[in-house]
């Protein structure tokens, strides 16, 4: 966390949130609800841009359902507390966000959901891999966090919840898993240094799956983990069905080949789904990025004009532009004058 100064107080305390954080950050919510990302359940943050060391969130509400500013909370990143000690009902979960921000300073925005497309890649031995372009973030697999290796006997129910600053630890540090080696020669090197393990600016993985649970995703903006978090899904769809059709064409293909009577003995061929390759993963990416903003764009229009949604804040932020909002000719002829 960057250290505090009295000029960065200062600028703190004189500069407001703007408006079109919370409008983001609502629209957001209804982006993920349309695109069956989250349900009545689930949730997405944003980091406060203008004090890192807190977070907004929404109460306890169907994502559907958040409309306004007093729909959202301030929380604290340095133990998921809220800001105002009389703030309604909060997510239990909300460690995953608090954590997530403590650990990785550029990440800004988190999303969790409990995807039933994503679930099966958690219980599996099948692991979470790109199979296109649109989800090369994922490369060159999705982690998977098993919180029945993290509860603590004495305190921690076993309901698969990251209910508390501990679970939420041990999940951030799951977005940037390191190899054996990695992890011993760090350590060699902190001990002969006698230095701490620098911190990570941002994880190695955007993306990690939670056991029987879901998956929480992360991102440099709300846009970015928006993106991330519909993709991981679809990329979830499309694998699942390719590994069933592949699995039918190679038993397909032994079927043919033994009740043809073939002469050929040793293994049948036995094809495999196509994933990105590593060098596939990280240049599609670099490449997609700066065009998040475009898919974006199109899902904040499909939710305006979905009658299911509504967005206090948008009407605020458009009332705020004034003449130029497009607002006068609402006006009357008193007003006017």
């Amino acid at each position: 966390m960057p250290r505090s100064t009295p000029q960065a107080a200062l600028l703190k305390a004189s500069t407001p949130v703007p408006i079109s954080l919370f409008c983001d950050l609502i629209t957001a919510n209804h982006i993920l609800h349309q695109q069956h990302v989250l349900d009545g359940f689930g949730h997405i943050s944003v980091r406060n841009a203008q004090d890192p060391a807190k977070f907004f969130l929404s109460r306890s509400l169907a994502p559907a359902l958040v409309a306004s500013r007093e729909d959202i909370e301030e929380y604290l990143v340095e133990d998921g507390s809220p800001v105002n000690k009389d703030a309604p009902k909060a997510y239990v979960e909300r460690f995953i966000h608090s954590e997530v921000y403590k650990k990785y300073a550029e990440v800004n925005s988190v999303v969790h959901s409990h995807s039933e497309a994503v679930i099966p890649f958690s219980i599996t031995s099948i692991p979470l891999r790109p199979v296109y372009h649109m989800a090369s973030f994922l490369s060159p697999q999705a982690p998977v966090y098993d919180i029945s290796l993290h509860y603590k006997s004495s305190s921690d129910a076993h309901t698969l919840l990251v209910t508390s600053s501990h679970l939420g630890a041990t999940l951030a540090t799951g977005l940037h898993p390191n190899t054996l080696v990695s992890k011993t020669t760090s350590m060699i090197k902190n001990y002969i240094t006698s230095s701490a393990t620098p911190a990570t600016p941002y994880p190695s993985s955007s993306v990690i799956l939670m056991r029987g649970h879901g998956f929480t995703a992360v991102g440099k903006g709300i846009d970015d983990a928006v993106f991330k978090a519909v993709y991981t899904c679809v990329n979830a769809k499309i694998q699942a069905q390719a590994a069933l059709m592949q699995g039918s064409f190679n038993l397909g293909f032994v079927g043919e080949r033994f009740g043809a009577g073939e002469a050929e003995r040793g293994p049948a061929k036995r094809e495999e789904v196509k994933y990105l390759n590593d060098r596939e993963g990280k240049e599609a990416w670099a490449s997609l990025e700066g065009s998040v903003e475009r898919a974006w764009g199109g899902w904040c229009r499909e939710v305006e004009v979905e009658g299911l949604y509504r967005n206090e804040m948008l009407e605020v932020e458009e009332d705020e532009e004034g003449d130029d909002g497009g607002y006068v000719a609402d006006l009357d002829d008193t007003e006017r004058e």
